[in-house]
């Protein structure tokens, strides 16, 4: 089986122009934002974007359930700042309909920082914001695109036999790389998140696919899980099966790192020339709980590389047969 591997591509001039970015670079897979990712202020979708992008996704070989969305920035959940707190919420909220709207089953979220509050209320305002986000999303109308755009949806709906107007969208919280204050580096708290969330919640609209993990190889290693070698993949992947679950991994972000080993600090690298490299890539684009689930990329563009190069890298580290069974 082939693996679907891309990139986060840029959204400019339309968001359906990210399909056919996404197809020049050889991409099976890829990610965007669906606004300017650095402010808070979100211009209204166009109802003809939105229909080009579907168009294009449905006529190319990107299967929908490899696309993925990814918060702005600037939101933080776990802010102490009331302001902030109710603003990021705002914007998941937000995103979530965008993405609905688009056909985008996948939105990636940062848990983001306490700072220097107590953590555990920075995870009850996690939790609180998700749940409250989620079922807000799923009561609202669609997002304002243009007076034609939801009735024109909902047809499409009815012929297809559906009972909802909206197609879902699962929430996949982000591994952190363990900076100061953060939430979301280890595993078992990642667990406890999950967990909260799927109990403390009372709407029959929230389920267990309501929400999942994005892991992220940069942040994983720098955070101390050791991706860099064969046995240190394996033990990783068990350690994430125990504490968190590998059925609720839906999505990996894969990038090397600059950095070392539990150094904390989140500097991506392009695949194979930082500090995981060959050993720990190939094992993992082999792995069984891998091969069958999206892979990002959000490696650097610069002199030593571009998005080509390192799609040509990953593939070839993941057609690479394996002496013993991954």
């Amino acid at each position: 089986m082939s693996i679907r591997v891309g990139f986060h591509v840029s959204i400019s001039g339309g968001i359906s122009n990210s399909v056919d970015t996404a197809l020049k670079i050889g991409c099976s897979a890829f990610q965007i934002f669906t606004r300017n990712p650095r402010g808070w202020a979100a211009k209204p979708l166009q109802e003809e974007d939105v229909i080009n992008f579907r168009k294009k996704l449905a006529n190319s070989n990107i299967d929908r359930n490899s696309v993925v969305v990814h918060m702005p920035y600037l939101p933080n959940l776990c802010s102490p700042n009331n302001e902030l707190y109710k603003k990021s919420t705002s914007t998941l909220i937000e995103e979530l309909q965008r993405s609905s709207a688009l056909g985008i089953p996948y939105i990636v979220l940062h848990l983001g920082k306490y700072r220097g509050t107590d953590k555990n209320m920075g995870i009850n305002q996690i939790i609180e914001a998700c749940n409250f986000a989620f079922e807000n999303y799923l009561k609202s109308p669609l997002p304002s695109i243009s007076s034609s755009f939801p009735t024109r949806l909902t047809e499409k709906k009815k012929k297809d036999n559906s009972n909802n107007d909206k197609d879902t969208v699962t929430i996949l919280l982000e591994n952190s790389a363990g900076e100061k204050n953060s939430i979301g580096s280890k595993f078992d708290e990642l667990g406890l998140i999950l967990d909260k969330l799927r109990s403390s919640n009372n709407s029959h609209r929230i389920n267990n696919n309501s929400f999942g993990i994005c892991l992220d190889t940069c942040h994983a290693f720098v955070a101390g899980y050791d991706l860099g070698s064969k046995n240190g993949v394996y033990e990783t992947l068990d350690k994430f099966n125990k504490e968190v679950g590998l059925k609720n991994l839906k999505l990996i972000h894969l990038n090397d790192s600059k950095d070392k080993l539990n150094s904390n600090h989140d500097r991506h690298e392009h695949i194979d020339l930082g500090k995981i490299g060959k050993e720990g890539f190939r094992t993992l684009l082999n792995h069984e709980s891998v091969k069958k689930l999206p892979i990002i990329m959000e490696t650097p563009i610069d002199s030593k590389r571009d998005d080509s190069d390192n799609l040509k890298v990953v593939l070839d580290l993941s057609t690479l047969v394996q002496q013993d069974n991954l």
